[in-house]
């Protein structure tokens, strides 16, 4: 099953009578000597300037067997369907492949099942009948999400052999053992690979996800099963992190109603934040190792990472794999790492603090105007300048968030995972002094808990409302205007003719939709609202209730987006949420100290040091570390992993082990 232009390929299926191809209630079916549907999960888009030679010899390379260097897919070129245009890109074509092959895919990248006594074992053919949820010939043990990340594992895999160039593009060049899918892509002859929607089962999502109004916990093992671990732990921890705001949000609202003209009296809930900040975190790593563990990514092994397709370098000959591909010098990286980006960091660092003091010189001009003739008008223009800044703050993390991509982009790094923590700690670090060397200041310098609150206050909404300004409405509207044309055309057909939506329409109208770029901006956002909680909310307690109605429009928000806005994400599976959370516990130790410094300049804790400012700050350093010590204690006694899943995992090592004496 393919394009006219590989009849080598076509001949796997030389007894195959009739086809069709399948998305959602499209099939495209195979009918062989032995059954076989072709089930398209994954579309394949290369530039239209694609020479033949080069589309043929790709194909090819998908569908020969592995002992030719080829994946063993099946492939079909998408038709231009019903109304097509000439300037709709021919060459797009779609991926699949036989059940059998994607049992043996699974076994390839490791994938963890349920066995029939009840612990999570990577999966085997050998084994196969011994999974609970394995049925017949296989038929839905595997999620379309995990058939998808199959497929784009074995199209990763696909290497050169005798080639040194792609047929038809000699300025692509190629050796022996490089990746073929991320040299197309790093010369732009790929233009796109992305996983198809299933459309009733997207349907069935969104109704138990958001189109229904509910109070009931969201439908992780949905998500999952369609979006993958990466996603479903994001909304997992968004969940977890929203239900955790509660207690903090209901003790706020009396707090701040009976307490408004009371600004020095926040010992109390500034001793609450320090205990909730260290206690849902431990608690957070407990309930994602038990999602993980449910899920099958608990103990699963890394795969071994392959370079980045935009890294570059001289040819060389990698020592752990032998195979050839760019070497690039770490102390040249390095170089660039401590010369150019770490000085451009600091630059943008004094930038935001130029910035920051023009606030307050604004803020000062503000208030002396109020004192000189107070009325409603002058009033108001005390919040002014705090809505100015916290428009410019967000400005300026955007701003930054490209020339933080530029530069990690320049470093060149070898892998995915080093360049996103190199492009996370680059980000966090100005964000965290963009968002909060103003309210440090406030709290620390001016001391002056009044302004304090009130700038915490607008710059929490302000930020609120422009995040769901760019999150929710910017990306519908946006999608709504470029699929406006396509929309139009389904619409009008399925009006005339009463059919459902076609193939190649369907397809095409994905491959227009935006590309989902990760969670990196989603956990930056919960990163920064949780240190507005964290560190300041004892000065304004109505944080944690502004955070709780943020989350919950996000989830339907995101939700939504997920479902109807974006290209369907490939599956990330993911066993926890990263680095986010050594960032989540950064920002808590922070908020010990930043807590405990804010109790010591309560008046409350000043009367007990009348004589001593320097015995008060010697206390309130005591007290800081002993808190710091007992938060680490805390941590190290309670387990990141619930006891009977260690001990599950503990039998399961032991007859690894048991296996391996007897062979």
């Amino acid at each position: 099953l393919t394009s006219e232009s590989e009849p080598s390929h076509a001949s796997r299926f030389n007894e195959c009578t009739t086809f069709t191809a399948r998305l959602s209630h499209h099939k495209i079916t195979c009918v062989c000597l032995t059954s076989t549907i072709f089930t398209p999960l994954v579309a394949v888009e290369l530039a239209s300037d694609t020479s033949e030679e080069a589309i043929k010899w790709l194909l090819s390379r998908i569908g020969d067997k592995p002992q030719s260097g080829g994946a063993d897919l099946l492939v079909e070129q998408l038709g231009l369907g019903v109304g097509g245009q000439e300037k709709d890109n021919p060459h797009i074509f779609l991926v699949g492949a036989t059940r059998q092959r994607l049992l043996s895919g699974a076994e390839e990248v490791g994938l963890f099942k349920e066995y029939n006594d009840g612990s999570m074992r990577g999966f085997t053919c050998a084994n196969k009948h011994n999974f609970t949820e394995f049925r017949g010939d296989g038929d839905g043990f595997l999620s379309t999400a995990e058939c998808q990340y199959i497929i784009k594992h074995e199209l990763d895999t696909l290497r050169a052999q005798d080639e040194t160039h792609v047929p038809g593009h000699s300025q692509a060049r190629l050796y022996p053992g490089k990746s073929i899918v991320r040299r197309l892509q790093s010369k732009g002859i790929l233009v796109q690979v992305f996983p198809l929607h299933e459309q009733e089962e997207l349907k069935r999502l969104s109704f138990s996800w958001y189109q229904r109004a509910n109070v009931s916990l969201q439908p992780l093992d949905a998500v999952r099963r369609y979006f993958g671990e990466g996603q479903a732990l994001y909304f997992g921890f968004l969940e977890f992190f929203t239900f955790a705001l509660v207690p903090m949000a209901l003790i706020g609202v009396p707090y701040y109603l009976f307490d408004w003209e009371g600004y020095d009296k926040y010992v109390i809930f500034a001793g609450f934040n320090l205990v909730w900040c260290t206690v849902i975190l431990e608690l957070w790593k407990r309930y994602s190792a038990s999602l993980a563990y449910r899920w099958g990514t608990l103990s699963r092994k890394k795969a071994f990472e392959e370079p980045r397709p935009g890294f570059h370098g001289v040819l060389g000959l990698n020592p752990v794999t032998g195979r050839q591909e760019p070497l690039y010098p770490n102390a040249k990286r390095q170089l660039r790492i401590y010369l150019v980006s770490l000085p451009f960091v600091l630059l943008c660092l004094y930038l935001s603090l130029y910035v920051m003091m023009i606030y307050f010189q604004m803020e000062g001009w503000a208030i002396s105007l109020h004192e000189d003739e107070p009325s409603f008008w002058t009033g108001t223009l005390l919040f002014i300048p705090s809505i100015i800044y916290a428009v410019v703050i967000e400005m300026m993390n955007l701003a930054y968030r490209y020339a933080a991509e530029f530069l990690t982009e320049w470093e060149n790094h070898r892998l995915e995972s080093s360049y996103q923590n190199h492009l996370i700690l680059k980000v966090l670090v100005f964000n965290f002094f963009n968002c909060f060397a103003s309210l440090f200041y406030i709290a620390f310098v001016m001391q002056d808990m009044v302004l304090l609150r009130q700038s915490l206050a607008t710059l929490l909404i302000t930020s609120q409302i422009l995040n769901q300004f760019m999150e929710a409405f910017l990306p519908y509207w946006l999608q709504r205007r470029r699929n406006k044309k396509m929309l139009r055309k389904v619409q009008k057909r399925r009006a005339l003719e009463g059919q459902e939506l076609p193939l190649a329409e369907q397809v095409r109208l994905e491959a227009d939709m935006s590309t989902y770029l990760g969670t990196f901006d989603d956990y930056l956002e919960l990163f920064l609202l949780f240190g507005y909680v964290s560190l300041f909310s004892c000065v304004y307690p109505l944080a944690a209730v502004l955070v709780v109605l943020n989350n919950v429009t996000e989830v339907y928000s995101d939700a939504f987006k997920m479902c109807h806005v974006f290209k369907r994400p490939f599956s990330d599976p993911a066993a926890n949420i990263g680095v986010w959370q050594l960032a989540f516990e950064a920002m808590s130790v922070i908020a010990v100290v930043t807590n405990c410094a804010l109790i010591g300049l309560s008046p409350q804790v000043k009367a007990f040091f009348p004589d001593s400012e320097i015995r008060l700050i010697l206390w309130t350093a005591a007290i800081e570390h002993v808190l710091l010590a007992f938060k680490f204690m805390l941590s190290f006694l309670i387990p990141d992993v619930p006891k009977h899943i260690q001990i599950k995992l503990a039998r399961l090592e032991f007859e690894s082990l048991e296996a391996l004496k007897k062979k």
